[in-house]
């Protein structure tokens, strides 16, 4: 397998890009380290927001070692039950995450769920809590988004934009080419490459733009929760579009559509019209 990967219109050229590192005789898996490193910014970020809002660090620390678990068991769920007929036949692959194979939207949906309880048992509004851990998570998401460039996976069609991307053919999944990406695959030094958009890395930079937006707007909120709110408006317009560009997209059993647009088209609309309430009710309010 040939371990280069090209961005051909911005002159950027990796040499031997690989899956795992050894370490003491045990292989782990880039994709994990990446997606703790995101986990543990995360988690920076939402503690170094509660100290500047007055609120205990210690409280996104407890949050975190749950809503961590939650969020990965709901991702690999999600993940599962829309690639059911991958996972039916050899049940054991379920547990195997090395090569990837986490839904967000099913991590998201578990964190919502989980910040909930713990809100609710700890005495503390949810909304709060959600405004600061968002912050967490979506820097978790810019940075974990890199795994699948260190995968090879999550990736769109065929493109020439600036920001294209060459992969060895011989490194990617067969599931996830398409007869257009075959058409125009290239070869480079012996080795067939097919050009591709970067959907990790597009999601990664908007995911940054609007983590940096929410971080201006952070104390201009009319509400507790809005913060959040925006976000999950904010991922949403930006997944449906990025989304749709993917070729390994997760379908809906019988309509055969995407099933990120869908749930990110949802939450969008919820979310605004959440929004727009929430403002209204609270107009004049500090």
């Amino acid at each position: 397998m040939d371990y280069n990967i090209n961005f051909p219109n911005l002159h950027i050229y990796l040499e031997h890009v690989g899956k795992n590192i050894n370490i003491g005789g045990f292989t782990i898996a880039y994709y994990g380290i990446v997606i703790a490193i995101g986990m543990l910014a995360g988690l920076a970020i939402a503690c170094h927001k509660a100290r500047q809002t007055g609120q205990d660090p210690d409280t996104y620390f407890d949050l975190a070692i749950i809503a961590i678990i939650c969020s990965l068991i709901g991702a690999r769920i999600y993940y599962v039950i829309f690639r059911w007929d991958y996972y039916k036949g050899d049940i054991l692959k379920i547990i195997n995450i090395r090569e990837g194979g986490l839904a967000i939207y099913g991590g998201v949906i578990a964190a919502i769920i989980t910040t909930f309880t713990f809100a609710k048992v700890k005495k503390i509004p949810f909304g709060r809590l959600c405004d600061t851990a968002g912050l967490g998570l979506i820097l978790g998401q810019i940075i974990g988004r890199w795994g699948n460039f260190f995968n090879r996976e999550a990736f769109g069609g065929y493109t020439d934009n600036l920001l294209a991307m060459q992969l060895p053919l011989s490194a990617v999944r067969s599931s996830d080419l398409t007869e257009d990406l075959l058409e125009h695959t290239v070869m480079i030094n012996g080795v067939t490459y097919i050009q591709v958009h970067p959907t990790f890395l597009y999601e990664s930079l908007w995911n940054l733009a609007l983590l940096i937006l929410l971080l201006v707007f952070f104390n201009k909120r009319k509400f507790e929760g809005e913060v959040f709110l925006w976000y999950l408006a904010g991922y949403g317009i930006g997944r449906f579009w990025i989304e749709s560009l993917r070729t390994d997209q997760l379908l809906m059993p019988v309509i055969g559509y995407p099933v990120s647009m869908a749930v990110a088209a949802t939450l969008t609309v919820v979310a605004v019209v959440w929004i727009i309430i929430g403002r209204k009710r609270n107009t004049g309010k500090n």
